[in-house]
This record gives C-alpha cells, structure tokens and sequence, in this order.
C-alpha cells in the first residue's frame, strides 16, 4: 500500500509502437523503421505529483508483465493503455514453445478484487479498440472494469473535436479542476455497467468510475497523448492534477 511522502507505486504498461516505412521513388525503394513514446507527457505528470512510475513498453510487456497476483502487490495502480489482450495472454513460453502459463487478465482481476486498483486509457488497442483487435471483449477485464464493450471497432474519430461532460461534479477527482474540459479527437466507445458515469460526450461515457470486490476501477475513454488526447489536453492546466486526482481516488487516497 502507499505509505507516507509519496503518492504511490504505478505500473504502466502500453503506449508505444513500432513503425516500417516503405518509400518507392521511381525505380528505386528503400524502407525505413522507427520506435515512438506516447506515455511521455502522461508519465511526467504523474512523476510531478509524487507517483513512482514504472513502464513497460508493448515489445517488452509480452515478457515483463507481472505473471501472477503476488508480483502485481509490488504497485498500488495498474494502468493499461494501448496495449492489446494478446500481448498480455500470450507470453512467450506459451505463444513460441507451447507451455501453460498464468492467465495474467485473470491474475490482474483477482489482484483488484483483493484491493488492487486498474485502470484503462483509450486508445486504438485498448477496450475492443481498432477493427475489434485490442480484443478486451469477452474477457475477465471487462466486468472488472464495469463496462460494456462493443466486440468490434468501437473507435469514435472526431477530427471537429468533442468536449467532455460532467455528469457527477461533486465526485472526489473532479474537485479543483477547472470547470472548462479541453477538446478530444476521438474516444473508445463501451456502456457503464453498474460504474458510475462521472464524465461522458456525445452521450457516451467518458470516464466511468467502479468497484471490484475490494478494489477499484476505472476506465477512461480517449488517450492521454496524442492523437486522440490533443494538444490542448495535454497544456490543459488541470492535466497533472486530474491524473494525480484520478490515480489518488483508485488507490483509496
């Protein structure tokens, strides 16, 4: 658990991505690779208010993600963002040699209903994400998150822009930010089931807020990069303190 002159241990898994060019000029093709963060800004935020933070990017993650319950209690938050099912359930000693190997959906759902607290982020792997591919539907996550997914393409893209709206002002995260919420470029679309609705747009819920046996959940519809998380979130002035408030709610501070 937390203990006093910090807000509290994070893990972090998700958030970035790999990238194969193919140029063709005339006659001649040449390819080119690149490896891109989107967690940077999000991680800063939470580092200034006090949290320790511990990231494992998507490559990594299928190898590095705590196996079981016990190794999860290193952490009072876990925090999915843009990260697929798969790369979760097929760890290499099963996906390449053919071995049984814990569940880790499962394992993360009985660490929150002993008083763990998980978190998702949108994004176009997260929820049922991209062409249905993030693949959460079906799973032990979605009731722990205490939402409805879609199973296929639940991606709403809003390139005019979409700004939240309060539904619970008086809800503990919400206290001290600003009234006026940012834009956002887009958002994953899932229904409450039995969460709490504290911020929502286009009528759908945006951040929806719930309990597993005796932890807590939370599952926040868009990025928190870009693109769907736009500039203006991101230079928002309640940006690190909505974060810091969100995560300080789920871990019961």
């Amino acid at each position: 658990m937390t203990t006093a002159g910090r807000r509290g241990r994070v893990l972090l898994a998700g958030e970035t991505w790999i990238t194969y060019g193919i140029h063709q000029k005339g006659l001649n093709a040449y390819t080119t690779g690149a490896y891109s963060e989107g967690q940077l800004e999000f991680v800063a935020a939470l580092v200034e208010k006090g949290w320790e933070v511990t990231h494992i990017p998507n490559h990594l993650a299928t190898e590095k993600f705590p196996c079981s319950v016990k190794d999860l209690d290193a952490f009072d938050v876990v925090i999915l963002s843009d990260i697929g099912a798969d790369t979760l359930l097929l760890h290499p000693d099963t996906f390449e040699r053919g071995m049984r190997t814990p569940n880790r959906l499962r394992e993360i759902v009985d660490w929150v209903a002993a008083g763990g607290s998980l978190m998702m982020v949108g994004g176009y792997l997260s929820f049922s994400g991209f062409e249905g591919k993030a693949g959460y539907h079906g799973t032990p996550i979605e009731p722990c998150l205490r939402v409805r997914m879609q199973g296929h393409d639940d991606r709403v893209e809003a390139p005019e822009g979409v700004i939240p709206v309060v539904e619970m002002a008086g809800h503990p995260v919400l206290q001290g930010l600003p009234v006026d919420w940012p834009w956002f470029l887009g958002y994953n679309r899932f229904e409450a089931d039995g969460s709490d609705v504290v911020l929502s747009v286009g009528g759908d819920p945006f951040l929806v807020l719930g309990s597993w046996g005796s932890g807590r959940t939370a599952a926040f519809a868009s990025d928190c990069s870009p693109h769907w998380g736009s500039p203006a979130f991101l230079a928002w002035e309640g940006y690190s303190n909505f974060w810091d408030s969100l995560l300080s709610w789920l871990s019961g501070g």
